[in-house]
């Protein structure tokens, strides 16, 4: 697979905002607004210090904000769709007014992702693929939004790793279509820690060019996730660099999108592998 397959040209319409993927990796910065992610559970809770680090995520060099309420870490306890939205309502009404790149909302629940389109969110990210919740394609596709679609399970036996992660992915992308949303407009997600073991986690890094087979650009998380905790046994805090090194590594496999907590880092890992890797795409001068 030559390198122009492998990055893109493309323009994402996100609801008056643009995405232009292909010439460089964009980064999406992480702002949880939850007591209990695994990473960050709690720092960004008020709706003032949410701001705050939203603010701060621009500044650093985020294209896109990625907010979400409802943590979906291993072990996990699910929310109400009102506890969720009294958490992300007075966080997106000061966001959308302020914020001049992509919001993006991560949200298992079609009811939570209709009122956040109303107030204006730019994307909707489902790491259920639009699958778990029946009525998810169908706001998306109402909406004219673009839609990351994940890929997850409740186990982790397969027969067939990759390929079964592909029919996931591309029976998704079907619903999506088939409800309105435009081609141009679908992000997929490998689902990194999702319905995983660490040793498929692996795995499936080590063969994303594989996910490049759908025709559609690849979003790809693995900021301080416990593939790495559990491989080179580190805490959550000490998870930076290895976090680094897998989202160059999916760079180099064609990866769009990385999904990150520490943006500013990861921003600068990115444009230096996009010298070497993507620099006929687009201009070299970039930053």
């Amino acid at each position: 697979m030559n390198m122009q397959k492998l990055y893109n040209l493309q323009i994402i319409d996100c609801r008056g905002l643009t995405l232009e993927l292909g010439k460089r990796t964009l980064i999406m910065g992480i702002l949880n607004v939850t007591p209990d992610s695994f990473s960050d559970g709690g720092k960004y809770y008020t709706p003032q210090k949410a701001l705050e680090h939203a603010a701060q995520l621009i500044s650093e060099g985020a294209d896109i904000l990625d907010i979400g309420a409802e943590s979906t870490r291993p072990g996990h306890k699910e929310i109400s769709a009102e506890e969720e939205w009294s958490r992300l309502e007075p966080v997106l009404k000061e966001l959308v007014k302020k914020t001049p790149i992509p919001i993006s909302l991560d949200t298992q629940k079609a009811e939570i992702a209709e009122k956040a389109l109303d107030l204006g969110v730019h994307i909707i990210n489902d790491i259920w693929g639009l699958q778990k919740d029946n009525e998810m394609a169908r706001v998306a596709g109402a909406y004219g939004c673009p839609v990351v679609i994940m890929h997850n399970r409740n186990n982790t036996c397969y027969r067939d790793l990759i390929g079964e992660i592909l029919r996931f992915l591309a029976r998704s992308i079907e619903l999506a279509i088939k409800s309105g949303v435009q081609e141009d407009r679908i992000i997929i997600d490998p689902g990194i820690g999702f319905g995983k073991t660490t040793e498929q986690n692996i795995e499936v890094i080590r063969r994303l060019k594989e996910l490049k087979s759908l025709g559609f650009p690849v979003l790809l998380g693995v900021s301080r996730k416990s593939v790495i905790g559990n491989t080179l046994n580190l805490p959550v805090q000490e998870r930076l660099e290895p976090s680094i090194a897998l989202g160059v590594l999916g760079i180099a496999s064609g990866v769009d999108i990385i999904r990150v907590h520490d943006v500013l880092p990861h921003k600068k890992a990115a444009l230096m592998a996009d010298q070497v890797l993507r620099k006929s795409n687009g201009d070299k001068n970039e930053n």
